[in-house]
């Protein structure tokens, strides 16, 4: 007897949604449907809340990403059930491979295997939250700010053209206070920045149109890379705004390989988010905040918050199978692996479910119609990610920062930033004296992503047995502190996904940017699709929803 048909038989058996995975979009979205009244059915074939968005334990994680790097297939022929005097077509269900050339290095086994369940490690990091960013709006307005606590990034540093890691100057006051910056340095950036306040100002005012204050509609509509030549700003400057502020992914000086232009807008927009993060929270520091005990904790608060509304959960219960409305081709409902049949209105799909289409009896061209794109769901793009323990910070007195690589500070043919985020045991994801590292870049393909994951490790770490760090090492300070050593690493290569459909929808894999912004856009939309006439987690006058800044809980 399988551990599934044990389960005892879900009741009811018909519901307004059926969610399949507690990723965050997913998650957000079956309590935003659950908060407007709709009943929800959430189910996920893993043990753990968060599908790709979970936070493991260490020896968990490399188990996770094997078991989606290759495809499992499903049957290739169709079957029909008939359930309350209506006939469905039975599809099969497959998983497609969403991770690739997975590396996993342990250099000290028996002290992690010690400790593996006090690692709390993100499948999809780096990834951490502005202060004044959509998710902490959308984390206050629907409540689930109570059950989840942040703590604030100490700082954030950029690599200089030195080769060296310089601060991000986020404030006036870190202005002034950054050694690194020359007196004229300084007055550039200040001269910039009030610039893009005023503009912000101006831009507020009614009929301000005209109003000297603002940046011209030609510069705005200009790439950013250019508006920030015409300010005259020195190399350093720009590449510490584009990258370390404005967080561009691609070199924005060669247009032969910038896949993503930023304009002057969305430059602006991105610096006012930065400007506006910092000083938020009286006790976060800078403008970046990281969820205590790891990002998981995101999707499991959203899933708290459905289940007070009444979504009903299901964990270690996977959907074998697609109920298609054997007239019409419509979506009608899911096959469990109990063998349970379910209906509902609509379906929510985790991203790693596809439809193998039988070859022996080919379906009608309207069931084809409907379940094509998600038989050959679009691949956006790549992204490297790396993971790496140490038992010893980067910098000897500060946890929790940020380290941003602006392309070619690597080497010559870097054409992507890479991110790296360092986290302490004061967050709950490692143990105490030990940190993690997550790096991240987006690629083109495998080769080019692990060169980039491995200059930045290189550059950071050593190692064990290995030379000490080279003099110029960028970790290295004027005290020249030695590289810490590297105690555990996996490195992999994963799938950017979308897709959506009328009435079963897939939700994407986490991107390749620092925050939840463009994720919870694209999680707004597809709400609003299946729900056009219900509000996105609409207000109510209970205390607990009271949108005030204090109600976030945040550890000093």
């Amino acid at each position: 007897m399988t551990e599934t048909s044990s389960y005892p038989p879900i009741e009811p058996n018909t519901f307004n949604l059926i969610v399949v995975g507690t990723g965050l979009p997913e998650s957000v979205i079956a309590a935003a449907a659950s908060a407007a009244g709709k009943t929800v059915l959430h189910l996920d074939p893993n043990p753990f809340y968060g599908s790709h968005f979970a936070s493991l334990p260490l020896h968990d994680l490399p188990a996770f990403l094997n078991s989606h790097s290759t495809p499992l297939q499903s049957s290739t022929t169709t079957t029909t059930v008939t359930i309350d005097g209506n006939d469905y077509t039975v599809v099969d269900l497959s998983r497609r491979s969403l991770y690739s050339d997975i590396e996993v290095s342990s250099y000290a086994p028996e002290i992690l295997a010690e400790n593996s369940r006090k690692f709390n490690i993100d499948l999809g990091g780096p990834k951490v939250l502005f202060c004044a960013d959509k998710a902490i709006d959308l984390i206050l307005k629907s409540s689930t700010n109570q059950y989840v606590e942040f703590k604030g990034i100490d700082a954030s540093f950029v690599c200089s053209e030195n080769g060296r890691l310089s601060n991000v100057p986020d404030s006036r006051a870190a202005i002034f206070k950054d050694k690194s910056l020359s007196l004229t340095e300084k007055n550039q950036l200040m001269r910039f920045f009030k610039l893009v306040q005023q503009h912000l100002e101006a831009s507020e005012r009614e009929g301000s149109e005209s109003d000297n204050a603002r940046i011209s509609e030609e510069d705005l509509d200009s790439p950013f890379v250019e508006f920030l030549q015409k300010m005259r700003l020195p190399p350093k400057i720009k590449s510490i705004i584009l990258y370390a502020v404005a967080m561009a992914d691609y070199d924005q000086d060669n247009l032969e390989v910038c896949k993503d232009l930023l304009k002057t807008k969305d430059g602006i927009n991105r610096l006012t988010l930065y400007h506006k993060s910092v000083g938020r929270f009286t006790n976060a520091p800078g403008a970046l905040l990281y969820p205590i005990y790891g990002n998981g904790e995101l999707s499991q608060a959203f899933c708290r918050r459905a289940a007070v509304k009444g979504c009903l959960y299901v964990l270690r219960m996977p959907v074998n199978a697609l109920l298609m409305d054997k007239g019409s081709g419509q979506y009608k409902g899911v096959r469990l692996a109990s063998g349970q049949d379910l209906l509902s209105h609509q379906l929510i799909l985790d991203p790693a479910f596809t439809v193998q289409f039988p070859i022996v009896s080919s379906p009608p061209d309207f069931l084809r119609e409907n379940l094509e794109g998600l038989s050959l769901r679009e691949v956006k793009g790549r992204i490297a990610r790396g993971i790496c323990v140490t038992s010893r910070s980067l910098k000897p007195d500060i946890s929790n920062f940020l380290v941003v690589y602006p392309p070619q500070s690597l080497y010559p043919k870097q054409n992507t930033s890479v991110r790296a985020l360092q986290l302490g045991g004061g967050l709950a994801i490692c143990p105490l004296g030990m940190f993690v590292l997550y790096f991240s870049a987006l690629c083109d393909d495998a080769k080019q992503g692990k060169n980039l994951m491995r200059a930045a490790i290189n550059d950071l770490l050593k190692l064990p047995g290995s030379e000490n760090a080279e003099s110029g090492s960028a970790v290295q300070g004027e005290s020249a502190e030695v590289k810490p050593t590297l105690l555990w690493s996996a490195l992999y290569i994963q799938e950017l996904t979308t897709g959506q459909y009328e009435f079963l929808s897939s939700t994407p894999m986490p991107d390749g940017n620092l925050n939840y912004n463009d994720l919870l856009d694209a999680t707004v939309k597809l709400f609003q699709k299946m729900y056009p006439n219900e509000e996105f987690f609409p207000e109510t006058t209970s205390p607990e929803s009271v949108e005030d800044d204090a109600e976030l809980s945040l550890e000093s």
